[in-house]
């Protein structure tokens, strides 16, 4: 036994009167469950494309949703061809919010059989890099992005794992995280994605799980998932999370297992006139997940 003065007693009920504003991941915690260290972002892909900087951040911060990966060709006008000046007040604006620049998703791609082509989109994604590391992100998402035909698939994978290879050691240089989606004609299946990844062996050569329905192909989600978990990088994208066609609730599971850290990140395909209220109706799924882990 032990006594508390009255100083400590008030503490104690204050915290235990507010936990129910706490988020349902931080409740969790405090009832011996999974204290996630995931945080939940969005995609500019279809919600949120149409919004400038000063828009995304506000309704990011409106919403609980706590960072933001920027899709290129969007209204938010970030590009390489920003000068330091512009580069500088977009990191000022994030850094003066609580929502956090994720970093920069692009559509490069490594898999043209023709060089110059290959080479262009090389050069390209060391401008992105620059300008993530510029405005305070933490990486670059890339894509692998397809097969060819009358070229076999082993040398477009070795091509791919050949340029992310040289790709991130460049990123390393800036503090930035090169990130391979899940993506493209059958080079989205799992198994090809190990082998891209087995010839990118440079540690910061990354995977974003893409949650596709391939995912599921073969012998099934988990051992498509265990083939690539080591090789995961600090961004995850899902699609609703209340969704029925894809196990969420089984793919948290496996991150939280890993204590994973990273972005959990909303690239929802659906186009609803009220995004914003979408925005905040996940950030609740969210956290009922968690709390159920």
């Amino acid at each position: 036994m032990y006594s508390i003065n009255r100083k400590q007693f008030i503490s104690t009920i204050s915290l235990l009167a507010g936990s129910s504003l706490l988020p349902a991941s931080t409740w969790a915690a405090a009832k011996g469950k999974y204290a996630t260290k995931m945080k939940l972002g969005l995609v500019t892909y279809q919600w949120g494309k149409d919004w400038d900087v000063p828009t995304l951040i506000k309704n990011c911060k409106d919403t609980g949703v706590q960072g933001v990966e920027l899709r290129v060709d969007h209204a938010h006008g970030v590009t390489p061809e920003m000068t330091k000046q512009a580069r500088l007040a977009v990191k000022n604006l994030f850094a003066d919010s609580p929502v956090t620049f994720v970093g920069m998703g692009t559509n490069e791609q490594y898999d043209f059989p023709d060089k110059d082509k290959l080479k262009a989109s090389i050069a390209r994604t060391k401008e992105f890099i620059q300008l993530s590391a510029d405005i305070g992100g933490s990486g670059v998402k890339v894509k692998p992005n397809a097969f060819h035909p009358n070229v076999p698939g082993e040398q477009t994978m070795a091509q791919i794992g050949a340029a992310l290879n040289e790709l991130a050691a460049y990123a390393a240089d800036f503090g930035q995280q090169l990130r391979l989606e899940v993506h493209g004609n059958e080079t989205q299946e799992l198994p090809n994605i190990k082998t891209i990844m087995d010839h990118a062996d440079h540690p910061n050569a990354t995977i974003c799980w893409n949650c596709n329905p391939e995912d599921l192909n073969g012998q099934g989600f988990q051992y498509n998932f265990d083939l690539v978990k080591d090789r995961l990088g600090d961004t995850i994208h899902v699609r609703e999370l209340d969704r029925t066609d894809y196990p969420y609730a089984t793919l948290l599971k496996n991150l939280a297992d890993m204590d994973y850290k990273g972005w959990i990140l909303l690239e929802c395909h659906t186009n609803p006139a009220d995004k914003v209220g979408s925005m905040r109706a996940q950030r609740a799924v969210f956290d009922r997940m968690v709390s159920k882990l």
